[in-house]
């Protein structure tokens, strides 16, 4: 069972003391209690807390110094302020200092328990921030390992020249390129790098959810809603929000995240005021949006607010050369992070990955590597990647040949009389056998035997058809 969250109650009133830690209490949390807060300061290694409530009237060091002594021993720690004045000066001031909430007295048993919600969960955002900006660092580093190509070197200066501003961008590519890790480093290296970076799979959640999980609702805005919960927008408040899969977001949400784009503000669901924001909004999709204004499904207005600066994120099938690169990186990761000790790829691996088309681009480059790691060997990998190049290249020259054939053949035809259906078709197939035949050979650098294999047919049958379409190693 994981250790149950601390907080740690500052208060000169007993009665508040008391009333406070039962309040506390009854949500779960182990309560320590100072009357002052040289005390409190003073026993902060026993305490150790996760939250603090402070008042902000003290005997001795009063609240806001109180406050600012806490700030540099436990900086991370959510602090909530309370006071029975609330001047506005004051509010102002423990802001500046850090407080991650202000209430007055008297309050509610709500809202003390909507503050420490709302304080551990920013905080946990806090710390996943914390926990990930080294491992983004290292992610952004390798997204410099995908080569020196024209459309690579296009991505990276784009997203040097605009990182470092509150820009919207829209990342494209498709699935498995890297959108999200363009996303996180236009965040890295941007000034808001200390503040949240908040992900939203707008494909995963269903329209009405959606909505509340971005812009959040009041207590009593459906039934179960017991009490008030904050929306992504507000947990990215001067940070950073990516919206990932934004195609997928129904045409009412369309609406109101085009409010947020253009005035910085929005209302919860069942509020009755605007929530202003300052967010950074990152967007990618891997469908073409174009498309998707025409048949109406996106709105054109929301479309030229996101797409500002458009980053076109190349499928790893046009960067091949970046391939070792990326394979000795993920290589080197997943053989620390599970302990192995294993050896370095074989030619005979490298050459089938630099012959293989990638559908699943990076992302399936990294989780073949994974594999490799993780069982000791490559047979296994290798016999996928044959499989996979085979069913992939079918596809493709089928996809291919139902355009060329359609075109050339016709043309071919045109002037030929007498020729019936069926004789255009068997021609056809013929093409079409002979493209698959002479791409696999290609990718196996002409082996037969290999080729045999990937096509799974004989070797002897494969000489036949090589000399009946004319394939030789000269073509």
């Amino acid at each position: 069972m994981s250790e149950r969250f601390r907080v740690l109650v500052i208060d000169d009133d007993p009665g508040i003391r008391e009333y406070l830690h039962t309040v506390a209490s009854r949500q779960g949390y182990d309560v320590f209690s100072a009357a002052d807060g040289e005390s409190a300061l003073a026993g902060l290694a026993e305490s150790r807390p996760d939250i603090v409530t402070l008042d902000a009237i003290l005997p001795g060091m009063d609240g806001l110094e109180t406050l600012r002594s806490l700030k540099e021993v436990l900086p991370h720690v959510p602090v909530i302020m309370l006071s029975g004045h609330g001047q506005a000066r004051m509010i102002v001031d423990a802001m500046r200092l850090g407080a991650s909430d202000f209430l007055r007295k008297p309050f509610e048993v709500e809202e003390l328990e909507l503050a420490f919600s709302k304080a551990l969960e920013t905080h946990a955002l806090k710390e996943e921030v914390v926990h990930l900006r080294g491992r983004v660092r290292s992610e952004v580093d390798g997204l410099l390992l995908r080569g020196d190509s024209p459309k690579m070197k296009e991505v990276r200066e784009t997203i040097e020249q605009v990182a470092d501003t509150d820009i919207t961008v829209l990342i494209r590519g498709e699935s498995g390129t890297g959108k999200e890790l363009v996303a996180r480093a236009l965040y890295q290296l941007s000034g808001r790098s200390e503040r949240p970076f908040v992900k939203v799979n707008c494909a995963a959640l269903p329209s009405e959810l959606l909505e509340s999980e971005l812009f959040g609702f009041e207590k009593g805005a459906f039934t179960g809603a017991q009490k008030r919960k904050l929306g992504k927008f507000e947990y990215a408040n001067r940070g950073t929000i990516f919206l990932d899969e934004i195609s997928e977001m129904a045409p009412g949400l369309q609406a109101k995240l085009l409010q947020v784009l253009q005035d910085g503000e929005f209302s919860r669901l069942g509020g009755e005021s605007d929530v202003k924001v300052d967010t950074r909004i990152i967007a990618a999709t891997n469908r073409n949006l174009e498309e998707a204004v025409r048949s109406g499904e996106f709105r054109e207005d929301l479309y030229y607010r996101l797409n500002v600066v458009m980053v076109q994120v190349p499928p790893l099938r046009e960067t091949i050369d970046a391939v070792p690169l990326l394979a000795e990186y993920f290589f080197s990761m997943y053989a620390e992070q599970y302990g192995k000790e294993a050896p370095p790829l074989s030619p005979e691996t490298m050459g089938e990955m630099m012959a293989y088309g990638w559908p699943g681009n990076v992302r399936e480059l990294e989780n073949m590597i994974k594999r490799m790691v993780v069982l000791g060997n490559e047979h296994a990998v290798i016999k996928e990647i044959k499989r996979q190049g085979v069913v992939v290249a079918r596809a493709r020259d089928a996809a291919d040949d139902e355009t060329l054939d359609a075109n050339s053949l016709g043309s071919e035809l045109a002037g030929e009389a007498g020729l019936d259906l069926k004789a255009i078709a068997k021609r056809a197939a013929r093409a079409a056998e002979k493209r698959v035949i002479e791409k696999v050979l290609t990718q196996t650098r002409w082996n037969r035997k290999e080729a045999a294999l990937r096509l799974q047919i004989s070797y002897k049958a494969l000489l036949y058809k090589m000399k009946e379409n004319g394939l030789s190693d000269g073509n």
